[in-house]
Order: C-alpha cells, then sequence, then structure tokens
C-alpha cells in the first residue's frame, strides 16, 4: 500500500489488470470509414473507480461504497490520476493548466484510455455489441434500478473487467469530434438508465470536459502509451485532431471547430 499526502492508504495498483495487445477496429461513423489501431500492452481497472478508492487517493472523507465514483467531469478525473501517480511515485501522465491539457504519452503515470483502448478491453475479444447478454452483463434501463449499483455484481468479460458496458459512462481520453463539438471528450460503455441500443461496446458519446453528469465515472489505465517527445499513441494523435478541426469553406450549422488547435496554421 501506499500513503497520498494526507496519509491515506492508497491501493498499490488500483486493481488494475494487465491487456494484451492487439488490433482494434475503430470506426468514425460521421466519415463513413474504418481503420485498424494496433495497441500495445497496457494496464487497466477491473472495474471503473470506486467512490471508495476515488475518496482514498485525494485523502477525503472515507466511504466504504463500492458504486463507480459519479459524477465525474473530465477535468475531475485526469487531475485524479495525476494525484493517483503522485501518491505511488509515477511520472504524471498529464500537464495541466487551466483547460489546456498535455498528454506525456511515455509517462508511466495513471491516466484515462483513448477510445481504441477501452473498446479493446471492453470487447475483450468478442466481434458482437456486447461480450455477452445484456442482463447478465450489465446494469441498464432493463434492471429499472435508479441510481449506480456496486461494481462486479455482474459477469465479467475474458480479460476479467467488470461493467465495461451500463452503470455508468466512462470518460476516455479523446476528444469526440474537433470539428463539430469543440473540446467535447468522448465517453463509452452506456449507463444504467441507457436503453439496450446504448449499452453497446461500439457506442461512443460526448460531452463537455467540465460537465456535470450524474451517470458519468471512468476507469483508470497506466502504462506508456507512446515513444517520449511524440504527440501520438493508442489510436490517438494530436495532428489528427487538428487536421478534423481544419474546415475549409462553409461550416455546417452548429458546428464549433476547436480554433485552439488552429493558431499555427497559415
Amino acid at each position: 500500500m501506499a500513503k497520498n499526502v494526507a496519509g491515506s492508504l492508497v491501493p498499490d495498483n488500483l486493481g488494475l489488470v494487465h491487456i494484451a495487445a492487439g488490433t482494434q477496429e475503430v470506426r468514425d461513423a460521421r466519415e463513413g470509414t474504418t481503420r485498424s489501431v494496433l495497441l500495445r500492452p497496457f494496464e487497466l481497472g477491473r472495474t471503473p473507480v470506486t467512490e471508495k478508492v476515488w475518496h482514498a487517493v485525494l485523502g477525503s472523507a472515507q466511504t466504504p461504497s463500492r458504486a463507480p465514483a459519479h459524477p465525474v467531469t473530465w477535468f475531475d478525473a485526469v487531475r485524479w490520476c495525476n494525484t493517483a501517480s503522485s501518491c505511488a511515485g509515477l511520472k504524471l501522465a498529464y500537464q495541466i493548466d487551466g483547460r489546456d491539457v498535455d498528454w506525456d504519452v511515455a509517462a508511466d503515470g495513471y491516466r484515462l484510455p483513448t477510445e481504441a483502448e477501452w473498446e479493446w478491453a471492453a470487447r475483450a475479444g468478442s466481434l458482437s455489441p456486447t461480450y455477452g447478454a445484456l442482463a447478465e452483463i450489465a446494469w441498464t434501463a432493463a434492471d429499472q434500478v435508479d441510481g449506480a449499483q456496486e461494481v462486479a455484481l455482474k459477469a465479467p468479460n475474458n480479460f476479467g473487467l467488470f461493467d465495461t458496458i451500463g452503470n455508468v459512462w466512462e470518460w476516455c481520453w479523446d476528444y469526440a469530434d474537433t470539428a463539430r463539438y469543440g473540446d467535447y471528450r468522448s465517453l463509452r460503455g452506456g449507463g444504467w438508465a441507457d436503453p439496450q441500443w446504448s449499452a453497446r461496446a461500439s457506442v461512443r458519446r460526448g460531452s463537455a470536459p467540465d460537465a456535470v453528469l450524474e451517470d458519468v465515472g471512468f476507469r483508470v489505465a497506466r502504462g506508456a502509451a507512446g515513444d517520449a517527445g511524440t504527440r501520438a499513441a493508442q489510436g490517438w494523435s494530436a495532428e489528427a485532431d487538428r487536421v478534423r478541426a481544419d474546415i475549409r469553406g462553409p461550416r455546417p450549422i452548429g458546428w464549433t471547430p476547436l480554433r485552439s488547435l488552429l493558431t499555427d496554421r497559415d
């Protein structure tokens, strides 16, 4: 066990499991394209971060709850990851300056998974929308519950991960769409109130990084995801974000390109 600055005991690895290398097909529904992402091994939480672990890392009032920590903003999640890294003596994954967050892809600290990592881990080798019968693996609208449920009460996938589908939506590192949704970040997995069509490994949603959404939490990852000095890793790249935001000509109504990515444009 490690101790944080407040003296609380923090689990040494936050319940992470090893996820083997593999190739994940990533679909862009808006552009109608699919690409193959070759993933290196990484570690990922066996469950979403629980309220108990959330408070242990922050050194705040303890809670025995094994429900996922929620509601959690994207900014809350990346700050929490940095705090957990500090507790464990690991290199911070994120440099945070106000609303600007830069990821050191070579850092060994705790972080959010990329969308490609998340989907690869959630599917666990399955090509189906879910890795099992929804009633057996996920808390959804069909269960008629009124909030997040304790983790690991339903069946795990073949990687030993629980609640990747249902219970709470999970933040990922990636932007949702830098052309259409500005600085919105991606959410995956579905929540306790979602219908069957929304609780699938392929479904993605996006929201503002400071949005407070009752059914949103996160699952922590760890492991160097790329080479030092680069801005690309595990299916994500800063250059792809910039190119996507660089809309030339008339802009569709309602689209809000992320202008901060285009400051160096000619």
